[in-house]
């Protein structure tokens, strides 16, 4: 037997005349509302093209201070503009990403035949 047992069962129930209270919290389980904050920073961090990641981090903080004050309408109005935000500046930002490889591989290789010619008609002339 413990020794926290032990004294429980030694000291035994509490000697008062009053008669125990409880307390019941209600909590709302379902009204959870994402305010997609990590989602939100990461475009900021990485997807920010035309500053779409940034004006969705400042909705979804919007959406979090709705929610801790309990409006939950507003926090849900707010997530729901974030999120658009965020799917839009994750499509435009894979797009530009892409965009940008693209450029840099096929421009490099244009620079390359452009420096290589210029090479060929220089050795033609000597």
């Amino acid at each position: 037997m413990l020794k926290e047992e032990h004294e429980v069962a030694v000291l035994g129930g509490p000697h008062s005349s009053m008669l125990p209270t409880s307390t019941v919290i209600n909590i709302q389980s379902g009204t959870s509302v994402p305010d997609h904050v990590v989602w939100s920073l990461f475009n900021t961090l990485f997807m920010n093209w035309c500053c779409l990641g940034f004006i969705a981090f400042a909705y979804s903080v919007k959406s979090r201070d709705r929610k801790m004050v309990g409006d939950l309408t507003g926090a849900q109005a707010y997530a729901s503009t974030a999120k658009c935000l965020n799917i839009w500046a994750l499509i435009v930002g894979i797009i530009m990403t892409i965009g940008f490889i693209l450029l840099l591989v096929f421009g490099s290789v244009i620079v390359y035949h452009a420096v290589s010619q210029i090479l060929q008609n220089q050795r033609v002339h000597l």
